[in-house]
């Protein structure tokens, strides 16, 4: 079944499982909606906007990197589904992405421009990040997506097809949501936004404190156990950012076989999972 099916491993029938689970979820709970308590929306809303953090940064980040499909015609459907679950085009957050590990978090030209559209130097002062708060309510309402259609049309324009269809469908998915019950859709809204948020809150502490000049250093690396078994080896971002094709599951032998050198390099490493890296003890002198 894998070598018809998967490409690299047949460790991602786990992402590809769970992202089938995570879609499902939200339909369940659609569904779910007209008898539910606020008691009862409360809580699995709040669990909504953790999973989408932890979809963007596990199951749709290691797809990115390495297709989970043989087939084109696969991972563009599983780009679908998740463009769904998640409310954004996936193909589009590829290109970002991309433009994301082009830059490693780059610190702005003279014009004030960046290469990585996420960076966190992008709107700070002086050299120096933007406040972490100020980066993790405002990233989501910073989005262009015009200027990234228009981007992808002239470098990519197959994906920006793609990006324009799942678009569509997405739009027409929660529309159609919408007319059976807009309740629904509107509840779930701000719980999306708090997703997002969460999202660029666990980005914000993958690279702060870490050196955009500095190739061994352009991620900050945790190795909770916890938080690398349930995201899938995202802790490993320093090692991820140094060599980005390396398949999820080998991150923890990339890393013992590169520990040395990220030493030498000053590394950033961080006790807590990243999106609780504002609790690290070390947090002041960075």
């Amino acid at each position: 079944m894998q070598a018809r099916l998967l490409q690299y491993s047949s460790w991602d029938w786990m992402p590809v499982m769970l992202g089938l689970a995570h879609l499902a979820g939200v339909l369940a709970v659609f569904l779910a909606f007209p008898w539910l308590s606020w008691w009862s929306f409360i809580p699995l809303a709040l669990i909504y906007s953790l999973s989408i953090s932890w979809n963007i940064n596990s199951v749709s980040h290691n797809f990115i990197h390495n297709p989970y499909f043989r087939n084109e015609r696969l991972n563009a459907g599983f780009s679908l589904i998740l463009s769904l679950t998640l409310g954004f085009s996936q193909a589009m957050y590829h290109f970002v992405h991309m433009r994301h590990h082009s830059g490693n978090m780059d610190r702005p030209d003279e014009k004030g421009r960046t290469l990585d559209y996420l960076s966190i130097y992008k709107h700070g002062h002086d050299g120096k990040p933007e406040n972490v708060w100020r980066y993790t309510f405002l990233s989501y309402f910073r989005d262009d997506p015009a200027e990234i259609l228009r981007a992808m049309a002239a470098r990519r324009p197959g994906e920006a097809r793609q990006a324009k269809m799942e678009l569509a469908v997405m739009i027409g998915f929660y529309l159609a949501l919408a007319v059976i019950d807009w309740r629904f859709v509107a509840c779930m809204l701000p719980f999306n936004y708090l997703g997002q948020c969460l999202s660029s809150l666990n980005g914000y502490y993958e690279h702060f404190g870490g050196d955009p000049d500095k190739p061994l250093a352009w991620g900050v690396s945790t190795y909770d156990r916890l938080y690398n078994w349930t995201w899938m080896n995202n802790g490993y971002h320093a090692e991820h950012h140094y060599r980005p094709k390396v398949h999820w599951t080998k991150m923890p032998e990339l890393h013992r076989t590169i520990a040395d050198e990220q030493g030498r390099a000053g590394t950033r490493v961080i006790r807590p999972p990243h999106p609780l890296g504002f609790l690290d003890a070390d947090i002041a002198e960075h």
